[in-house]
């Protein structure tokens, strides 16, 4: 064991490698843009350069000229395919090629198809499009937006939430907070560009494209295209970088099959960096009002949480943290409102902990705001209001172990040497500061199903249309199919990333693992129930111990006294060489057409605080020690901790390395990570991994992850809480405390530069 592959503790798996780890460091993984394709043709979108208006011309005869052109996809060629949906599986209602309008800078306005990519690329260029413009409103405050409460706007938030009587409470309060934050824009940077590859065989699609829901997809891209379910295959084997960025499916996807069907050949589109800025979805930009009060001993009287989320004109894509800030603590009354501001911009999307992430920053930096205004330690500001009971149902927790977090965090970083005093921590010319903050996670699963085969030579193999986006989840479904049916995790193979499998949910919402690991861990019990009986039963090699104990160790079914069977004895007992089952798993509370929809790729999510009975999430606590140069003013992060308790750990190594990237991510988000918008014209200025700030090696020192042993039986059979979102929610705002330690100026606004800390 060492660093990256901690010792199991209490409810933790064994830290084994990744199953797909040699494939993907030695190139031989197979990515959607890199799979062979015989006689692929290449296309290359061409994209508006206005942001509100219309097309009123489209001049294609340059752009046909050039040699190896074969087609061009462009309005009016997408008559008979039906608009795409915006929901949890489409990305948008913005239908590009279906009319004239123009709804955002970039939307797409053609797709050229040519023999070589650069020919497309060339084609693409000399489009020319004729504009009717309008002026665009480009974000918060810009003439022309529209503003309208979110509430019943969207499935995922239904209402603002409300307990007791919150003006009465505040008005009374002894000490108050009211302040604002905000938090922009920020776009996904995946390594793997956007890409799709499409052909038909017959009547028969496949398509090739990295995606967190090939169910979904298979469905939502038939309806687009009037064509029967079954007659569309999407294939995605592995990500390369995804949450959130692949979930929904785009307008792109069905576009590429037109071409493809048009062409007669297969056609393969890999999006631009630049051009996926405005042709997919990004983390929406929010402002947000925090009211505290509290009475002097610290504890909090009244909680008021409202949120303005900038979204497209036609899609009321809704943020909506506040069903997390508002059950985080104690608050005694309770007051929330979110609001959609409707402007020229492409529809946003999910990015990873998509509402917690910008919501729970205000929610913590406020928390920090008010220790300070009580003169309390920040940690024991929270202590104090720890709940015995979520505010605004009154329903218990299934477990919450935010304290435990919060201790073992605390001692590992060295809280107890924090100096309360603002300014007062120095290291010769860097000014130091400590922060910390919570991390929350919704706990939820979906329907799910997997087929699991084990033959009597001990070899199993998964199978579930899940995704493999980074996370782990291949190793943790084989690690669960190990240890279930007693065998070595070298003799697992596990299969994943395409529509043919047993359908899945989409790979978000820290879903995966407890629902893959619980129809794995379905399927095998299922297995071990014949194989068990067939040991003890007549003629079989355990025969006379019915009333003993089973259990499937080394490839073997054991009994409590001893006795043993090896794998192949039992196969032969009933003269088969191979035991395979088809599981299905539905979560409590899941209606009963929950595995209906499944298959037709619009799984339920349950948990988090939908369940009657209980509210399931997952916690943590992250400590940050930030150096700031008292000349220069540049901004360091030298140390950060985190302590997570999330339930059953699968794999420690996986879990470790999800909550670090968090971590990681968490920073780049309070120091760098901003996509800059030019007012005038709602147009994205800083579309490159040279402009787009992201953390690199030298910006991150000693990272340091806890897993805090926690059982909850409540959640799930796999008892899995998630973690993948956990470790980025609360970073942001521990940079943002530990900064205002360090220097005395309260950054309510992100990204922390330099030229916010000049005096």
């Amino acid at each position: 064991m060492n660093q990256a592959a901690p010792a199991p503790k209490e409810n933790m798996g064994n830290p084994v490698p990744r199953i797909d780890a040699r494939l993907k460091v030695t190139g031989q993984a197979g990515y959607p843009a890199d799979l062979a394709t015989a006689n692929v043709a290449y296309g290359v979108l061409a994209t508006s350069t206005i942001a509100k208006g219309g097309i009123s011309g489209l001049r294609l005869k340059e752009a046909r000229a050039v040699p190896g052109v074969l087609d061009i996809v462009s309005a009016g060629d997408m008559d008979e395919i039906d608009k795409p949906k915006f929901g949890n599986t489409g990305a948008s209602s913005i239908a590009p090629l279906h009319d004239k309008t123009i709804f955002h800078d970039g939307q797409i306005i053609a797709l050229v198809v040519a023999e070589t990519f650069e020919a497309a690329a060339e084609a693409a260029m000399l489009i020319r499009a004729d504009y009717a413009q309008e002026t665009p409103s480009a974000s918060f405050d810009s003439r022309g937006t529209t503003i309208e409460p979110a509430a019943g706007k969207s499935p995922m938030y239904k209402e603002d939430l409300k307990a007791g009587d919150f003006d009465a409470a505040y008005a009374a309060a002894a000490v108050k907070i009211d302040q604002k934050y905000s938090t922009p824009t920020q776009h996904h940077n995946p390594i793997e560009l956007f890409s799709t590859t499409a052909w038909w065989q017959g009547d028969q699609l496949t398509v090739h494209e990295p995606s967190q829901n090939v169910t979904g997809w298979k469905t939502e891209l038939a309806r687009q295209l009037k064509i029967d379910p079954a007659n569309v295959r999407i294939v995605s084997p592995y990500i390369g970088g995804a949450f959130g960025s692949k979930g929904p499916m785009t307008a792109r996807t069905a576009i590429v099959a037109v071409a493809a069907r048009r062409v007669g050949r297969p056609v393969r589109c890999v999006v631009s960096r630049m051009q996926a800025y405005d042709t997919q979805t990004y983390r929406a930009e929010t402002r947000h009002r925090i009211r505290i009060g509290a009475n002097k001993d610290g504890r909090i009287t009244a909680f008021g949480h409202e949120g303005w989320e900038v979204t497209s004109r036609p899609d009321p894509y809704v943020v909506g943290g506040t069903s997390a800030t508002s059950r985080m603590y104690n608050y005694g009354s309770v007051l929330t409102r979110v609001s959609l501001v409707h402007a020229d911009r492409n529809t946003p999307g999910y990015m990873r902990s998509p509402p917690e992430t910008p919501y729970v920053y205000a929610l913590e930096n406020a928390m920090d705001e008010m220790a300070v205004e009580l003169g309390m330690d920040p940690v024991e500001f929270r202590r104090i209001n720890e709940p015995e009971k979520e505010p605004i149902g009154g329903k218990p927790f299934s477990s919450r172990s935010l304290i435990k977090c919060y201790d073992q965090a605390a001692e590992a970083f060295g809280w107890s040497k924090r100096e309360a005093a603002v300014g007062s921590m120095r290291d010769g010319d860097w000014l130091v500061g400590m922060g910390c903050a919570t991390a929350i996670y919704p706990t939820a699963a979906a329907p799910c199903a997997a087929r699991v085969r084990l033959t009597d030579d001990g070899h199993v193999r998964v199978q579930s249309g899940s995704h493999e986006i980074g996370t782990g989840v291949r190793t943790v479904a084989g690690q669960m199919a190990a240890e279930r049916l007693g065998v070595d995790i070298d003799k697992v193979s596990v299969e994943m990333g395409d529509s043919t499998l047993p359908p899945a949910p989409v790979s978000g919402g820290s879903i995966s693992t407890a629902s893959v690991c619980s129809a794995v861990l379905k399927a095998c019990d299922a297995i071990r129930e014949k194989l068990f009986a067939a040991a003890v039963g007549e003629g079989g090699p355990l025969a006379g111990s019915g009333n003993a104990k089973l259990e499937m160790e080394k490839e073997a079914v054991v009994t409590d006294g001893g006795k043993s069977a090896r794998l192949s004895d039992v196969f032969n007992a009933m003269q088969i060489g191979a035991l395979e089952e088809y599981a299905e798993f539905a979560p409590k509370g899941s209606s009963p057409e929950a595995l209906k929809k499944l298959y037709a790729g619009q799984a339920e999510f349950h948990g988090g605080d939908q369940d009657e009975d209980s509210v399931k999430y997952a916690y943590g606590a992250e400590f940050v020690e930030v150096r700031i140069n008292s000349y220069t003013r540049e901004i360091r992060v030298p140390r950060i901790v985190g302590a997570f308790a999330a339930g059953r750990i699968m794999n420690t190594r996986t879990a470790r390395s999800q909550l670090m990237g968090g971590m990681i991510w968490g920073i780049g988000q309070a120091l760098h990570e901003a996509t800059e918008i030019d007012r005038r014209h709602a147009r994205y200025v800083n579309r490159d991994l040279q402009d787009y700030l992201v953390p690199v090696n030298a910006d991150i020192k000693q990272l340091e992850v806890i897993l805090v042993p926690e059982v909850d039986h409540a959640v799930n059979p796999a008892g899995v809480k998630g973690l993948g979102e956990l470790g980025n929610v609360g970073t942001a705002a521990a940079v943002a405390s530990a900064v205002y330690h360090a220097t005395g100026r309260r950054i309510r606004d992100l990204p922390i530069r330099i030229e916010d800390l000049i005096v």
